[in-house]
């Protein structure tokens, strides 16, 4: 959310990267929220000259009791009447007009960084570097549900009956693998100098409004009946609400947080074969990393939070690249954003298996989080990022390490987390 006076002074500024976002259908509420910001100003100012009145007039009153001269003090008494009955209004008009403003800002989108490449949807956005080595085997690469049953590993047709669709079991040496990349990934960040947390699975509405826009919220969000509770899609959600109205010291800055939780997500609009088996899912399992920075160190942390993911999976040898997230592929409270995708070999191209973001200072205006520096109280920026998430990176971990005779070789690097195990030998 921007700061209302950065709308008033530059509304120019505002309406530009609305376009740029090929959101032109917002372009009306610049203006309506200046307007409505103007009058909650003309509100607050009369509202301020009517209590200053009132301490003045009581005075006089009391001046003129004490001189008794009982009819100017009776007159007096009226005028403050009259005056309490256009401030209660005032006080009405304030809070309507406030709420206005405040539901407006809501909507209009975050201010997006000059390095974001403008485009209308995530077909346009950017490479920016390759990590690792693509391979396409001269052996077939099956689907990846279909090398999880060979090792006897998931069953979707059970998930199927007990949940619905887009849930699954995972069994066996599967199920194992699935612990193991999860752990790893922990220790991972952890050796890096971020703190392990596990967080709350369910957030108030507060909260959500504070970490996420409207459109994300509903396409996302699953919402507990009866209770003022969500489902998080992601740690993130509460990893950063945990900060919700503190005032941080600027010496605990920055906050550099890696979290576990289990993940809810509606998935609309999910189709097609590359989004069946474990790909789109309603529910899954998530390592990630948050920090709360100062405003100046935030684009740095931004670098260091990408480069974590990529050097996690390539320290399991799979090759991955970044994209630089264009401007109409960018969620609104996002400054800017990179994902980062893994080497399919089966589909001869990547997929997406993690995504860093830049907010800015946009979570912190919404949840009112500040710091006290030496030069008084500012608002931290907030970034977050996907350490590792099956087991949707199981699909490119399996493919890239499947063999010709149907096992699955284990890194060095997860052996520890694997017993000691070296291959998986299908038993299928």
């Amino acid at each position: 959310m921007l700061d209302i006076r950065f709308v008033r002074e530059n509304p120019e500024v505002v309406k530009q990267n609305i376009r740029n976002k090929f959101q032109d259908a917002k372009l009306p509420l610049v203006d309506e929220v200046i307007e409505l910001d103007a009058q909650a100003r003309a509100a607050q100012k009369e509202a301020d000259d009517l209590r200053a009145s009132r301490n003045k007039l009581s005075k006089q009153i009391g001046m003129l009791m004490g001189q008794k001269k009982f009819d100017e003090a009776n007159a007096v008494k009226e005028q403050v009447t009259q005056n309490a009955a256009r401030l209660a209004e005032l006080e009405k008009q304030e809070a309507e007009l406030a709420e206005k403003v405040k539901k407006i800002m809501m909507i209009i989108p975050n201010i997006i960084d000059p390095s974001v490449p403008i485009g209308k949807d995530d077909s346009e956005n950017v490479e920016i570097e390759r990590f690792g080595e693509p391979v396409v085997p001269d052996y077939e690469i099956p689907y990846h549900t279909d090398i999880m049953e060979s090792f006897g590993g998931i069953d979707l047709d059970s998930a199927h009956r007990v949940a619905g669709n887009g849930f699954y079991y995972l069994i066996g040496d599967i199920a194992r693998l699935h612990s193991a990349v999860i752990t790893y990934a922990r220790d991972f960040m952890i050796n890096r100098g971020f703190t392990y947390c596990i967080p709350p699975f369910m957030i108030r509405s507060a909260v959500v409004d504070g970490v996420m826009s409207f459109s994300e919220m509903d396409s996302m969000m699953y919402k507990i009946e009866g209770e003022d509770l969500y489902l998080i899609g992601t740690s993130e959600h509460s990893m950063i609400g945990r900060f919700i109205d503190q005032i941080l010291d600027e010496s605990k800055l920055p906050q550099t947080l890696t979290s576990y939780s289990p993940c809810f997500r509606k998935e609309k609009g999910a189709h097609g074969l590359e989004e069946r088996g474990v790909y789109r899912i309603h529910q899954f399992e998530k390592q990630e990393m948050i920090v709360v920075c100062k405003p100046e160190d935030s684009n740095m942390w931004y670098d260091k939070l990408w480069q974590n993911t990529v050097d996690l999976f390539r320290s399991m040898d799979i090759p991955v690249r970044t994209l630089a997230c264009c401007s109409g592929d960018l969620a609104d409270l996002k400054v800017k954003s990179l994902d980062v995708e893994a080497w399919s070999p089966r589909q001869k191209k990547y997929f997406e298996v993690g995504s860093c973001s830049n907010l800015g200072d946009a979570q912190a205006r919404r949840l009112r989080i500040r710091v006290r520096g030496e030069k008084g109280t500012y608002l931290p920026h907030t970034l977050n990022n996907t350490v590792v998430a099956p087991p949707r990176m199981l699909i490119a971990f399996l493919e890239n390490n499947l063999q010709a005779d149907g096992t699955v070789r284990i890194p060095e690097v997860l052996q520890p987390y694997m017993g000691g195990t070296k291959v998986l030998v299908p038993n299928k």
